[in-house]
């Protein structure tokens, strides 16, 4: 099993699109990228921590290869926005690829110039390639929170804009 770490924007976003998948072993919502220790929510929110909100995803590359991964992550962001993702603003919701090894780099850049060179996009991607940092993971509630607030994650997830511009950008090809 390996490890791969994704900012996506509103960690509870990240989850859904990846779990369930043949191969992956779990996803942790959670913080990286900062200069906290063991930072809380309520820290990270505030956007003076550093830290990312992430989703740490156990998989099986032999059953899905982390391109494959790295695909499905695209496909959930809009990488030309520094300033964080749809409704959620601030540093802490911007994106970033977290590598975990030189491969892992080398697959994520690869895949970035892909994106810019698709055409799907007037604005330079921003999404940047990271190192891959301490994951603190997020607090329970946060764990799984679209299964156990359902409603809740509905109603945010639909005021995003984030399915949106998924429609618009991304599955319209």
């Amino acid at each position: 099993m390996q490890k791969a770490t994704f900012a996506g924007g509103c960690f509870w976003c990240m989850v859904t699109p990846f779990e369930e998948l043949p191969g992956i072993g779990g996803i942790v919502s959670g913080y990286s990228g900062g200069h906290v220790e063991n930072p809380t929510y309520e820290e990270v929110k505030t956007g003076t921590t550093g830290h990312y909100e992430v989703v740490e995803i156990t998989f099986d590359p032999q059953l899905f290869p982390y391109e494959r991964l790295l695909e499905l992550y695209w496909e959930q962001i809009d990488p030309t926005d520094d300033g964080g993702q749809f409704h959620d603003r601030g540093s802490q919701y911007r994106t970033a690829i977290f590598y975990h090894d030189e491969a892992q780099e080398k697959l994520a850049l690869e895949a970035k110039e892909k994106v810019a060179a698709s055409g799907k996009f007037q604005k330079p991607i921003v999404t940047e390639i990271l190192p891959a940092q301490t994951f603190y993971p997020a607090e329970e509630y946060h764990q799984g929170y679209h299964k156990k607030n359902k409603d809740d994650y509905k109603a945010d997830r639909a005021k995003s804009g984030r399915d949106e511009f998924i429609d618009q950008h991304w599955n319209g090809e």
